[in-house]
Protein backbone atom coordinates (compact mmCIF):
# COMPACT_ATOMS: atom_id res chain seq x y z
CA UNK A 1 0.00 0.00 0.00
CA UNK A 2 1.13 3.56 -0.59
CA UNK A 3 -0.56 5.34 2.58
CA UNK A 4 1.16 4.40 5.80
CA UNK A 5 -1.63 3.98 8.65
CA UNK A 6 -1.27 4.63 12.07
CA UNK A 7 -2.11 3.21 15.75
CA UNK A 8 -5.83 3.44 16.90
CA UNK A 9 -6.51 5.75 19.45
CA UNK A 10 -9.25 6.64 21.94
CA UNK A 11 -9.49 10.36 20.60
CA UNK A 12 -10.05 9.93 17.13
CA UNK A 13 -13.14 11.19 15.39
CA UNK A 14 -15.59 8.19 14.54
CA UNK A 15 -17.89 8.22 11.53
CA UNK A 16 -21.37 7.26 12.14
CA UNK A 17 -20.55 3.75 10.34
CA UNK A 18 -17.83 3.11 12.78
CA UNK A 19 -19.46 0.84 15.21
CA UNK A 20 -21.23 -1.04 11.99
CA UNK A 21 -16.99 -0.99 10.52
CA UNK A 22 -15.93 -2.47 14.28
CA UNK A 23 -18.73 -4.96 14.05
CA UNK A 24 -18.30 -6.92 10.77
CA UNK A 25 -14.42 -6.95 11.13
CA UNK A 26 -13.12 -3.98 9.89
CA UNK A 27 -9.29 -3.35 11.09
CA UNK A 28 -9.44 -0.06 12.08
CA UNK A 29 -6.61 2.33 11.61
CA UNK A 30 -5.58 6.21 12.89
CA UNK A 31 -5.76 8.09 9.01
CA UNK A 32 -5.94 11.68 9.62
CA UNK A 33 -7.21 12.01 12.69
CA UNK A 34 -10.45 9.28 12.15
CA UNK A 35 -10.80 6.08 13.43
CA UNK A 36 -11.25 4.12 9.70
CA UNK A 37 -11.41 0.51 8.12
CA UNK A 38 -8.35 -0.13 6.58
CA UNK A 39 -9.50 -3.22 5.29
CA UNK A 40 -12.23 -6.33 6.59
CA UNK A 41 -10.74 -9.23 5.03
CA UNK A 42 -8.41 -9.52 1.77
CA UNK A 43 -7.48 -6.44 0.13
CA UNK A 44 -7.02 -8.33 -3.03
CA UNK A 45 -10.34 -9.31 -2.99
CA UNK A 46 -11.88 -5.53 -1.75
CA UNK A 47 -9.86 -4.37 -4.84
CA UNK A 48 -11.17 -7.12 -6.62
CA UNK A 49 -15.13 -6.17 -5.54
CA UNK A 50 -14.69 -2.99 -6.91
CA UNK A 51 -13.10 -3.68 -10.17
CA UNK A 52 -15.46 -6.56 -11.15
CA UNK A 53 -18.84 -5.61 -9.05
CA UNK A 54 -19.66 -3.06 -6.49
CA UNK A 55 -17.27 -1.79 -3.73
CA UNK A 56 -18.69 0.24 -0.78
CA UNK A 57 -16.69 2.78 0.95
CA UNK A 58 -17.30 4.84 3.71
CA UNK A 59 -15.68 8.07 3.05
CA UNK A 60 -17.47 10.27 5.78
CA UNK A 61 -13.76 11.89 7.06
CA UNK A 62 -14.04 13.72 4.13
CA UNK A 63 -14.19 17.51 4.66
CA UNK A 64 -17.94 18.79 3.56
CA UNK A 65 -18.57 22.22 3.64
CA UNK A 66 -21.44 24.05 2.55
CA UNK A 67 -22.25 28.00 1.47
CA UNK A 68 -25.11 29.80 2.14
CA UNK A 69 -25.41 32.18 -0.81
CA UNK A 70 -25.16 30.06 -4.30
CA UNK A 71 -24.19 32.81 -7.17
CA UNK A 72 -21.65 34.93 -4.19
CA UNK A 73 -19.97 31.53 -2.97
CA UNK A 74 -19.22 30.53 -6.34
CA UNK A 75 -17.80 34.15 -7.29
CA UNK A 76 -15.52 33.97 -4.42
CA UNK A 77 -14.56 30.55 -5.15
CA UNK A 78 -13.50 31.39 -8.92
CA UNK A 79 -10.83 34.10 -6.97
CA UNK A 80 -9.96 30.96 -4.86
CA UNK A 81 -9.02 28.16 -7.16
CA UNK A 82 -7.34 26.85 -9.74
CA UNK A 83 -10.41 25.43 -11.84
CA UNK A 84 -13.07 28.11 -13.37
CA UNK A 85 -15.81 27.39 -11.15
CA UNK A 86 -18.60 30.35 -12.30
CA UNK A 87 -19.44 28.77 -15.11
CA UNK A 88 -20.84 25.79 -13.74
CA UNK A 89 -24.25 25.09 -14.87
CA UNK A 90 -26.59 23.33 -11.82
CA UNK A 91 -25.90 19.91 -11.44
CA UNK A 92 -22.21 20.40 -12.30
CA UNK A 93 -18.96 19.59 -9.79
CA UNK A 94 -15.80 20.43 -10.90
CA UNK A 95 -12.01 19.29 -9.32
CA UNK A 96 -9.87 21.89 -8.72
CA UNK A 97 -7.04 22.47 -6.83
CA UNK A 98 -6.57 25.50 -4.06
CA UNK A 99 -3.20 26.72 -4.04
CA UNK A 100 -0.75 28.94 -1.51
CA UNK A 101 0.88 32.39 -3.29
CA UNK A 102 4.04 30.20 -3.78
CA UNK A 103 1.86 27.77 -6.52
CA UNK A 104 2.08 24.72 -4.16
CA UNK A 105 -1.07 22.57 -3.70
CA UNK A 106 -2.97 23.49 -0.10
CA UNK A 107 -5.41 20.80 -0.98
CA UNK A 108 -7.38 19.34 -4.28
CA UNK A 109 -10.74 19.35 -4.00
CA UNK A 110 -14.19 19.03 -5.36
CA UNK A 111 -16.89 21.99 -5.87
CA UNK A 112 -20.26 21.73 -6.12
CA UNK A 113 -23.19 23.59 -7.54
CA UNK A 114 -25.86 21.74 -7.18
CA UNK A 115 -30.20 21.59 -6.95
CA UNK A 116 -31.57 21.62 -3.39
CA UNK A 117 -34.90 19.73 -2.66
CA UNK A 118 -37.22 22.95 -2.79
CA UNK A 119 -36.55 24.19 -6.33
CA UNK A 120 -33.29 25.87 -5.22
CA UNK A 121 -29.84 25.90 -5.23
CA UNK A 122 -26.76 25.30 -2.79
CA UNK A 123 -22.63 25.08 -3.27
CA UNK A 124 -20.75 22.68 -1.20
CA UNK A 125 -16.91 21.93 -1.48
CA UNK A 126 -15.45 18.50 -0.57
CA UNK A 127 -11.79 18.19 0.89
CA UNK A 128 -9.36 15.87 1.75
CA UNK A 129 -9.44 14.98 6.05
CA UNK A 130 -6.03 16.05 6.81
CA UNK A 131 -6.83 19.30 5.06
CA UNK A 132 -10.00 20.32 6.59
CA UNK A 133 -9.20 22.07 9.49
CA UNK A 134 -6.64 23.91 7.74
CA UNK A 135 -8.76 24.77 4.50
CA UNK A 136 -11.37 26.15 6.59
CA UNK A 137 -8.81 28.44 8.09
CA UNK A 138 -7.60 29.83 4.57
CA UNK A 139 -11.13 30.30 3.25
CA UNK A 140 -12.43 31.78 6.57
CA UNK A 141 -9.26 33.99 6.22
CA UNK A 142 -10.27 34.56 2.45
CA UNK A 143 -13.52 34.63 1.40
CA UNK A 144 -16.04 38.07 1.49
CA UNK A 145 -17.87 38.81 4.89
CA UNK A 146 -21.52 37.82 3.05
CA UNK A 147 -20.05 34.78 1.78
CA UNK A 148 -20.90 32.13 4.88
CA UNK A 149 -20.28 28.26 4.85
CA UNK A 150 -21.30 25.54 7.75
CA UNK A 151 -18.84 22.24 8.15
CA UNK A 152 -21.10 19.60 7.72
CA UNK A 153 -19.25 16.33 8.31
CA UNK A 154 -19.30 16.10 11.84
CA UNK A 155 -23.29 15.50 11.17
CA UNK A 156 -23.46 13.76 7.45
CA UNK A 157 -21.91 10.43 6.18
CA UNK A 158 -20.39 9.99 3.01
CA UNK A 159 -20.55 6.34 1.41
CA UNK A 160 -18.59 5.75 -2.18
CA UNK A 161 -20.51 3.25 -4.26
CA UNK A 162 -17.84 2.76 -7.19
CA UNK A 163 -17.84 -0.87 -9.58
CA UNK A 164 -19.39 -1.63 -12.79
CA UNK A 165 -22.66 -2.98 -11.24
CA UNK A 166 -22.54 0.44 -8.41
CA UNK A 167 -25.23 2.40 -10.27
CA UNK A 168 -27.44 -0.17 -10.84
CA UNK A 169 -27.49 -1.32 -7.64
CA UNK A 170 -27.98 2.22 -6.10
CA UNK A 171 -31.27 2.96 -8.93
CA UNK A 172 -32.46 -0.06 -6.98
CA UNK A 173 -33.13 1.62 -4.25
CA UNK A 174 -33.23 5.30 -5.42
CA UNK A 175 -35.61 7.91 -6.78
CA UNK A 176 -32.56 9.14 -9.14
CA UNK A 177 -30.69 6.29 -11.04
CA UNK A 178 -27.30 7.44 -11.24
CA UNK A 179 -26.45 6.44 -14.29
CA UNK A 180 -28.84 8.68 -16.19
CA UNK A 181 -26.29 11.46 -14.69
CA UNK A 182 -23.31 12.65 -16.68
CA UNK A 183 -20.11 12.33 -14.85
CA UNK A 184 -19.45 15.04 -12.40
CA UNK A 185 -22.74 15.98 -12.40
CA UNK A 186 -25.37 15.39 -9.12
CA UNK A 187 -28.84 15.77 -7.92
CA UNK A 188 -30.90 16.01 -4.18
CA UNK A 189 -32.87 12.52 -4.28
CA UNK A 190 -34.61 10.03 -2.36
CA UNK A 191 -32.14 6.87 -1.45
CA UNK A 192 -33.79 4.13 0.56
CA UNK A 193 -36.49 6.29 1.55
CA UNK A 194 -33.58 9.00 3.11
CA UNK A 195 -32.82 12.38 1.63
CA UNK A 196 -29.65 12.19 0.00
CA UNK A 197 -27.01 13.97 -2.09
CA UNK A 198 -26.35 11.72 -5.55
CA UNK A 199 -23.07 12.30 -7.13
CA UNK A 200 -21.76 10.46 -10.22
CA UNK A 201 -18.16 11.18 -8.26
CA UNK A 202 -15.85 8.31 -7.06
CA UNK A 203 -12.03 7.87 -6.82
CA UNK A 204 -11.48 4.52 -8.03
CA UNK A 205 -11.20 4.46 -11.98
CA UNK A 206 -14.48 2.71 -12.09
CA UNK A 207 -18.08 4.06 -12.58
CA UNK A 208 -20.29 4.77 -9.35
CA UNK A 209 -21.80 7.76 -7.45
CA UNK A 210 -20.95 8.80 -4.01
CA UNK A 211 -24.20 9.22 -1.55
CA UNK A 212 -24.13 12.34 1.38
CA UNK A 213 -27.01 11.65 3.85
CA UNK A 214 -27.47 13.21 7.43
CA UNK A 215 -25.51 10.82 10.40
CA UNK A 216 -28.66 9.90 11.49
CA UNK A 217 -29.75 7.73 8.19
CA UNK A 218 -26.73 6.27 7.68
CA UNK A 219 -26.60 2.94 9.09
CA UNK A 220 -30.01 2.19 7.61
CA UNK A 221 -28.83 3.10 4.24
CA UNK A 222 -25.44 1.24 4.43
CA UNK A 223 -27.12 -1.92 5.47
CA UNK A 224 -29.14 -1.74 2.89
CA UNK A 225 -26.52 -1.09 0.00
CA UNK A 226 -24.46 -3.65 1.66
CA UNK A 227 -26.92 -6.39 1.76
CA UNK A 228 -27.06 -5.58 -2.34
CA UNK A 229 -23.61 -5.57 -2.78
CA UNK A 230 -22.85 -8.69 -1.13
CA UNK A 231 -25.76 -10.54 -2.59
CA UNK A 232 -24.22 -9.17 -6.31
CA UNK A 233 -20.39 -10.38 -5.10
CA UNK A 234 -19.70 -7.12 -4.08
CA UNK A 235 -19.15 -5.81 -0.41
CA UNK A 236 -17.35 -3.37 2.51
CA UNK A 237 -14.11 -1.68 1.45
CA UNK A 238 -11.39 -0.41 3.24
CA UNK A 239 -8.95 2.37 2.66
CA UNK A 240 -6.18 0.09 1.26
CA UNK A 241 -8.31 -1.56 -1.22
CA UNK A 242 -9.41 2.11 -2.51
CA UNK A 243 -5.76 3.42 -2.12
CA UNK A 244 -4.47 0.71 -4.67
CA UNK A 245 -7.45 1.42 -7.05
CA UNK A 246 -6.66 5.17 -7.15
CA UNK A 247 -3.23 4.24 -7.74
CA UNK A 248 -4.16 2.01 -10.62
CA UNK A 249 -5.75 5.11 -12.03
CA UNK A 250 -3.40 7.29 -11.42
CA UNK A 251 -5.57 9.50 -9.28
CA UNK A 252 -2.91 11.65 -6.90
CA UNK A 253 -3.28 11.71 -3.51
CA UNK A 254 -2.44 14.53 -0.78
CA UNK A 255 0.65 14.53 1.43
CA UNK A 256 1.72 11.86 -1.69
CA UNK A 257 1.73 13.14 -5.30
CA UNK A 258 0.63 17.20 -4.19
CA UNK A 259 1.45 18.94 -1.14
CA UNK A 260 2.48 22.65 -0.49
CA UNK A 261 6.03 21.70 -1.70
CA UNK A 262 4.80 20.81 -5.30
CA UNK A 263 4.26 23.12 -7.27
CA UNK A 264 0.53 22.91 -9.03
CA UNK A 265 2.41 23.11 -12.94
CA UNK A 266 4.51 20.00 -11.97
CA UNK A 267 1.14 17.63 -11.26
CA UNK A 268 -0.22 17.00 -14.47
CA UNK A 269 -3.25 18.16 -13.64
CA UNK A 270 -3.44 20.91 -16.71
CA UNK A 271 -7.54 20.09 -17.21
CA UNK A 272 -7.67 21.67 -13.42
CA UNK A 273 -6.00 25.17 -14.08
CA UNK A 274 -7.09 27.70 -15.59
CA UNK A 275 -5.01 30.77 -15.50
CA UNK A 276 -6.04 33.03 -18.87
CA UNK A 277 -7.82 36.01 -17.60
CA UNK A 278 -8.26 34.91 -14.12
CA UNK A 279 -6.93 35.37 -11.16
CA UNK A 280 -6.22 33.51 -7.87
CA UNK A 281 -3.56 32.52 -4.84
CA UNK A 282 -0.09 31.19 -7.00
CA UNK A 283 -1.68 31.83 -10.50
CA UNK A 284 1.55 33.93 -11.37
CA UNK A 285 3.87 30.93 -9.66
CA UNK A 286 2.28 28.38 -11.64
CA UNK A 287 2.18 30.38 -14.83
CA UNK A 288 6.21 31.01 -14.04
CA UNK A 289 6.80 27.29 -12.99
CA UNK A 290 4.99 26.29 -16.48
CA UNK A 291 8.16 27.47 -18.25
CA UNK A 292 10.77 26.05 -16.01
CA UNK A 293 12.38 22.98 -17.54
CA UNK A 294 14.34 21.96 -14.42
CA UNK A 295 11.08 21.24 -11.96
CA UNK A 296 10.66 17.55 -11.09
CA UNK A 297 7.63 16.21 -12.90
CA UNK A 298 5.09 13.27 -12.18
CA UNK A 299 5.65 10.14 -13.86
CA UNK A 300 4.46 7.02 -13.89
CA UNK A 301 6.64 3.56 -13.55
CA UNK A 302 6.66 0.04 -13.72
CA UNK A 303 9.12 -1.79 -11.14
CA UNK A 304 10.30 -5.69 -12.71
CA UNK A 305 9.28 -8.23 -9.97
CA UNK A 306 6.56 -8.04 -6.97
CA UNK A 307 7.76 -6.31 -5.07
CA UNK A 308 6.51 -2.89 -4.25
CA UNK A 309 8.00 0.73 -4.21
CA UNK A 310 6.97 2.82 -0.95
CA UNK A 311 7.19 6.57 -0.66
CA UNK A 312 10.17 8.71 -0.96
CA UNK A 313 12.35 5.68 -2.13
CA UNK A 314 14.69 7.28 -4.53
CA UNK A 315 15.12 6.80 -8.23
CA UNK A 316 18.40 6.63 -9.27
CA UNK A 317 19.85 6.75 -13.11
CA UNK A 318 23.67 5.38 -12.59
CA UNK A 319 25.05 7.15 -9.87
CA UNK A 320 22.50 9.99 -9.78
CA UNK A 321 19.34 10.46 -7.71
CA UNK A 322 17.02 11.66 -10.44
CA UNK A 323 14.09 11.94 -8.53
CA UNK A 324 11.49 10.32 -5.76
CA UNK A 325 8.42 7.68 -5.22
CA UNK A 326 5.77 9.20 -4.41
CA UNK A 327 3.17 6.37 -4.31
CA UNK A 328 3.83 2.46 -4.77
CA UNK A 329 1.90 -1.01 -4.85
CA UNK A 330 1.55 -4.17 -6.09
CA UNK A 331 -1.16 -3.80 -8.32
CA UNK A 332 -4.01 -6.38 -8.64
CA UNK A 333 -5.82 -5.35 -11.39
CA UNK A 334 -2.71 -5.03 -13.82
CA UNK A 335 -0.52 -7.49 -11.91
CA UNK A 336 2.36 -5.71 -11.92
CA UNK A 337 4.33 -3.41 -9.49
CA UNK A 338 3.74 -0.01 -9.69
CA UNK A 339 4.40 3.43 -8.44
CA UNK A 340 4.47 6.97 -9.31
CA UNK A 341 6.93 9.54 -8.72
CA UNK A 342 8.19 13.21 -9.31
CA UNK A 343 11.70 12.98 -11.16
CA UNK A 344 13.83 15.05 -13.33
CA UNK A 345 12.08 15.86 -16.66
CA UNK A 346 15.24 14.46 -18.72
CA UNK A 347 14.45 11.49 -17.75
CA UNK A 348 10.51 11.45 -17.80
CA UNK A 349 9.58 9.87 -21.45
CA UNK A 350 8.15 7.26 -21.83
CA UNK A 351 10.07 4.01 -22.10
CA UNK A 352 13.09 5.72 -20.27
CA UNK A 353 14.80 2.93 -17.57
CA UNK A 354 15.63 3.97 -14.40
CA UNK A 355 16.23 1.74 -10.83
CA UNK A 356 14.38 2.44 -7.73
CA UNK A 357 16.35 2.36 -4.49
CA UNK A 358 14.55 0.00 -2.37
CA UNK A 359 16.41 -0.74 1.22
CA UNK A 360 20.07 -0.02 -0.17
CA UNK A 361 18.82 -2.16 -3.25
CA UNK A 362 18.48 -1.19 -6.73
CA UNK A 363 15.52 -2.44 -8.66
CA UNK A 364 14.85 -2.05 -12.55
CA UNK A 365 11.85 0.21 -13.47
CA UNK A 366 10.49 1.65 -16.51
CA UNK A 367 8.61 4.96 -17.36
CA UNK A 368 5.38 4.01 -18.86
CA UNK A 369 2.26 6.23 -19.83
CA UNK A 370 -0.34 7.04 -16.90
CA UNK A 371 -3.07 5.90 -16.00
CA UNK A 372 -1.84 2.50 -15.45
CA UNK A 373 -5.50 1.28 -15.41
CA UNK A 374 -8.56 2.63 -17.28
CA UNK A 375 -12.00 0.69 -17.41
CA UNK A 376 -13.93 0.37 -20.89
CA UNK A 377 -16.19 2.78 -21.85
Amino acid sequence: MAIEFALISETLHKTALHDWHVNNGGRMVDFAGWSMPVQYGSIIQEHEFTRQSVGLFDVSHMGRLVFDDAAGSLAALERLSTRRVDTMSVGQIRYSLLTNDDGGVLDDVLIYRLPDATGGEFVMLVCNASNRAKIVQWLNDRLPNDVTFEDRTARTAMIAVQGPAANALVAKRSEADPSLLAYYTGTTTQVAGHSAIMTRTGYTGEDGCELIVDDAAAVELWKVLHADATDGNGGACGLASRDTLRLEASMPLYGHELNEQINAAQTKLNFAINLKDRDFPGRDAIAAARTNDALPVRVGLELAGKRAARQDCPVVVGDQTIGTVTSGAFAPTVERSILMAYVDPSFAATGTKVNIDIRGKLHPAIVVKLPFYSRES
